[in-house]
């Protein structure tokens, strides 16, 4: 048996299981209940089915050129996917899409509140600041 011939096997089978994780994702995104699930389903087998069905188009075509072309595919996949759902899941929590009942653990809850809370201050200031009559003597004062 020969390396091309083997290679070609091995290629369709990494093939076949990044195909069946693709699907699993889109099944996924489809039949999860909420945003967070749907978000998991989407990312991470679609991720591992990307992969492995590079790694098989890397076997198949056994060039250098394409393989580091392929590596670089998975190397910005790994990079924005995760980021792209940590922003998603942020934007749906602070929306109100997130099911706090389907939550383990709630770490966000906090931190969001302290951060308007923040934010409140700070609108409160700057509505004291425009209000407020300019001081004497103060050179931003307008002059009349």
């Amino acid at each position: 048996m020969s390396w091309t011939v083997v290679a070609d096997v091995v290629a369709a089978i990494f093939l076949l299981c990044g195909a069946f994780l693709a699907f699993a994702a889109g099944v996924g995104v489809v039949r999860f209940p909420d945003l967070l699930a749907r978000m998991h389903a989407a990312t991470k087998p679609q991720v591992l089915g990307l992969i492995l069905v590079l790694i098989a188009l890397a076997l198949r075509l056994r060039s250098w050129s394409a393989v580091g072309m392929l590596v670089l595919v998975v190397i910005f996949q790994l990079m924005t996917s995760p980021v792209a759902a940590h922003m998603v899941g942020r934007a749906g929590y602070r929306t109100g899409k997130v099911r706090p009942d389907l939550l383990v653990l709630d770490d966000l809850t906090a931190d969001q509140q302290a951060a308007d809370r923040e934010k409140d201050e700070a609108d409160r200031d700057a509505a004291r600041t425009a209000t407020e009559p300019p001081a004497e003597g103060d050179a931003n004062a307008p002059r009349g």
